[in-house]
């Protein structure tokens, strides 16, 4: 195989992801099921958090009092919200546990050590504790 063969190959393997912008904290879209709550775009959610969907349904589940379901891409939340709110607290998430408090950039990673949480910035290399959920 020639490299422009192997090249095009691999563009074809790989999902290219032009759904968020480096770094954005995307606006939930749901609407409501009965006594429900269905966020429809929780998986792109948390894909430009660049977290796992059960650690943020935890930080929502703690801050909203509620309890909540991921089916696929989709978040069923157990009462009605309203999608203000629930922005709000994926703004607070991303500010405690992705945003480096010392330079401020999303290129972050969360690390536990002996019990304990640490948000650890890949661009300036800080450490910061943050409270486990």
């Amino acid at each position: 195989m020639s490299y422009e063969e192997l090249l095009e190959s691999a563009y074809e393997d790989v999902e290219v992801s032009e759904e968020c912008e480096r770094f954005e904290v995307v606006n939930v879209k749901g609407h409501h099921e009965g006594v429900r709550t269905v966020i429809s775009n929780f998986g792109k959610v948390v894909a430009c958090l660049r977290r796992r969907p059960e650690h943020l349904l935890k930080f929502l589940g703690k801050e909203l009092g509620i309890q909540g379901e991921i089916k696929g891409e989709r978040l069923i939340l157990s009462r009605k919200l309203s999608s203000k709110d629930v922005n709000a607290k994926i703004k607070k998430y991303a500010k405690l546990y992705v945003i480096c408090v010392k330079c401020g950039k999303p290129d972050s990673e969360l690390d536990e050590e002996g019990g304990k949480l640490f948000v650890r910035c890949l661009a300036c290399g800080n450490k910061n504790e943050v409270h486990k959920i």
